[in-house]
């Protein structure tokens, strides 16, 4: 059965995403696992993932823990290091894939804010056919609800989706709805995927 819609998750797909490795560099692996330890942050992002306000939600809850209130504030303003960089590779896939005709969607837990944000530093956002942010949608991954919203909009039948994502947990809600699936391990492995799906030619997938 052919592909009708190829669609790529963002973070540590097309980007980086490491804030774990960028407060090692600013205030040392210590301090940061003190603080990952004391605080969920990446519960705070998921907030901010579904759609609450980027800067009022990272300021509340760094006014819960004083302790670590400055670095915590660093989530908000040193965002897009925490981001970065992109991972070329990709990339050049989502754009040989769009040159070739075929639909590229973005499918991503992402804040408004954050998402707008990432725009203007990594111009390839804007570039895909439909983007569908949790932020948005007032919805995340890996919850079935975010991947209906998707179906529905597109009006692609899930076996005729093929999607990438480095998470297990959504790649296996993915799975679930019927959708065509690949864990995203690096570059070089969803290049060999889309050409053995004859989507790509090897050439055209390489990096």
């Amino acid at each position: 059965m052919s592909i009708d819609a190829v669609v790529f998750d963002i973070g540590n797909v097309l980007i980086e995403w490491q804030p774990e490795r960028h407060y090692d560099t600013q205030i040392g692996a210590e301090r940061r696992r003190a603080m990952f330890e004391a605080v969920d942050l990446h519960a705070m992002n998921d907030l901010v993932d579904q759609g609450h306000d980027f800067r009022i939600t990272v300021e509340r809850t760094a006014a819960r823990y004083r302790d670590f209130e400055a670095e915590i504030l660093m989530w908000y303003h040193d965002w897009i290091k925490m981001a970065t960089p992109e991972i070329p590779h990709s990339v050049k896939l989502m754009r040989a894939l769009r040159s070739k005709g075929v639909p590229v969607f973005a499918l991503t837990n992402f804040g408004i804010e954050s998402f707008e944000f990432a725009e203007t530093q990594y111009p390839f956002l804007t570039e895909f056919d439909r983007r569908y942010i949790s932020g948005r949608m007032g919805c995340v991954k890996p919850h079935p609800l975010i991947f209906e919203m998707v179906e529905k909009d597109c009006r692609i039948a899930p076996e005729r989706l093929l999607f990438t994502d480095d998470r297990h947990d959504n790649i296996a809600t993915a799975e679930a709805r019927g959708w065509r699936t690949h864990l995203f391990e690096g570059p070089d492995g969803w290049a060999a995927r889309l050409v053995a799906e004859g989507l790509l030619s090897a050439e055209e997938a390489s990096a």
